[in-house]
């Protein structure tokens, strides 16, 4: 009877230290996810400063917000499909600026952060306007060859063409897959430097 009585007593103890356990993850979520608010209130510009808002959040609380803000800050920094999300992600870079008082190497993976978003913009531009003059060359020598058959000149929008359409789809997929290997790595940097 000792004996099982003292296996009680370990699970009992074993059940305590869980219980302990679960009463402090919540806790570090809760600020976790106040964090989270906080950047999405500065994302949303209903609030100024994420810094300050940082610095008056309790010392022994800070860490776990700051972990909260950078995780929200990082996920709105994407590959900008129009001048919107460009404005958010570089508001998200700039709230991780905030947030750290000791700039070092997370101003200069901010930077590159806002440089691969600003090179992603400009190489998809390029490209779309090359598959283009290409395309409209493909189907100016077809064309010009039925023309020179019926006497009329047609018009010719490239980019509704079919072709197009197919080739910049696929253009635009290893495109992104590159910019957002990029984004990724730096993205997981600053991770282990928030975490």
């Amino acid at each position: 009877m000792a004996e099982i009585k003292s296996t009680m007593d370990m699970v009992m103890e074993r059940a305590a230290r869980m219980a302990a356990r679960s009463v402090e993850q919540p806790d570090s979520q809760g600020l976790e996810r106040t964090g989270m608010r906080l950047a999405a209130e500065y994302i949303g510009l209903s609030l100024d400063d994420l810094g300050q808002a940082l610095t008056e959040q309790a010392p022994a609380e800070q860490m776990a917000v700051r972990k909260g803000m950078a995780s929200a800050l990082m996920r709105n920094i994407v590959l900008p499909r129009d001048e919107s999300l460009m404005a958010t992600s570089l508001k998200a870079i700039q709230g991780l600026l905030e947030m750290e008082q000791s700039a070092g190497d997370i101003a200069a993976i901010c930077a590159e952060l806002k440089q691969i978003l600003e090179q992603y913009n400009q190489h998809k531009e390029q490209i779309r306007k090359q598959l283009e003059d290409a395309v409209r060359a493909q189907l100016e020598q077809k064309l010009g060859q039925q023309e020179s058959a019926v006497g009329n000149r047609m018009s010719m929008d490239p980019a509704m063409h079919p072709m197009f359409q197919k080739e910049w789809a696929k253009m635009q997929a290893d495109l992104n897959l590159q910019y957002n290997q990029a984004l990724d790595q730096r993205k997981e940097i600053l991770a282990q430097r928030f975490a």
